[in-house]
């Protein structure tokens, strides 16, 4: 590897699985010191087991409290953080607001938002003060923070929520941190799931049988994406490669934007 992040500190929230998983260990072979807030105990020990030397906090990302113990356990460890990672996120399975109930709607949209953006902001505020001048903070949006069609009302809103968060903390924090986001296409091998409020979080996005085949039909270069395939763009936002760049985001997206491959 290319030593990219040799000698920075990085706390990545929502590091279990899927996306989050591959940017740990992406920012590890890259030279990053790594740690990791997790809400799933499963998924905590087994980062215990595969990579014992990161300090693992298992807690929940919506909260206050844990980002707070992510961010001291981190800076204990490590005398500081450079980085700021967050891959937190719920789905809706596509639900328009015609196909949610009236008395669904408020527990919905209060799930929904506490996961996909009040986990954002809770980890922004918790390292604050632990983030070194030239520092990045990197957040998961997704190609549905442009588009209409790839989620739910909610979801869609909530995506869209983080994309302007990516925008408002970049004016914020200039000139010492800087604030991107990275913006995925549909993802394979994901362990996304659906609303708890909506009966939905034992349903997980990557079980169609024929998902691969399907993502790949979406997008111009045909590409079905899954989490190494973005994770690089996480090491090029918070390298110091892209010094120059803040309030941006990198769609690894096979070209979905432009429309349906011919």
């Amino acid at each position: 590897m290319t030593g990219w992040l040799e000698g920075k500190r990085a706390l990545i929230v929502g590091a279990g699985s899927g996306i989050g998983r591959a940017v740990v260990d992406a920012f590890l072979a890259e030279g990053a010191a790594v740690a990791v807030l997790e809400r799933d105990l499963r998924k905590c020990n087994a980062l215990r087991e595969q990579l014992p030397e990161l300090p693992v906090i298992e807690g929940d990302a919506t909260t206050r409290e844990a980002n707070t113990r992510a961010v001291d356990v981190a800076v204990d460890a490590y005398g500081g953080l450079d980085t700021l990672v967050n891959c937190v996120g719920v789905f809706d399975f596509y639900r328009g607001v015609g196909d949610l109930g009236a008395d669904e709607l408020s527990a919905a949209f209060d799930e929904m938002f506490r996961t996909n953006v009040l986990s954002h902001l809770h980890s922004v505020k918790a390292a604050l003060p632990s983030l070194a001048a030239g520092s990045s903070i990197v957040l998961t949006e997704s190609a549905s923070s442009f588009y209409p069609g790839r989620g739910g009302v909610l979801y869609v809103a909530s995506k869209f929520a983080v994309r302007g968060l990516v925008t408002a903390l970049a004016h914020e924090l200039a000139p010492g941190i800087r604030v991107n986001g990275v913006a995925p296409g549909g993802t394979l091998n994901t362990d996304l799931r659906g609303l708890a409020s909506l009966g939905l979080d034992g349903v997980r996005l990557d079980d169609g049988p024929e998902r691969a085949r399907e993502l790949a039909a979406r997008n111009p270069l045909g590409v079905a994406l899954d989490g190494r395939d973005h994770a690089w763009s996480y090491v090029f936002l918070a390298s110091d490669r892209s010094r120059g760049i803040t309030g941006e985001t990198i769609r690894p997206d096979g070209g979905f934007g432009l429309g349906a491959p011919r």
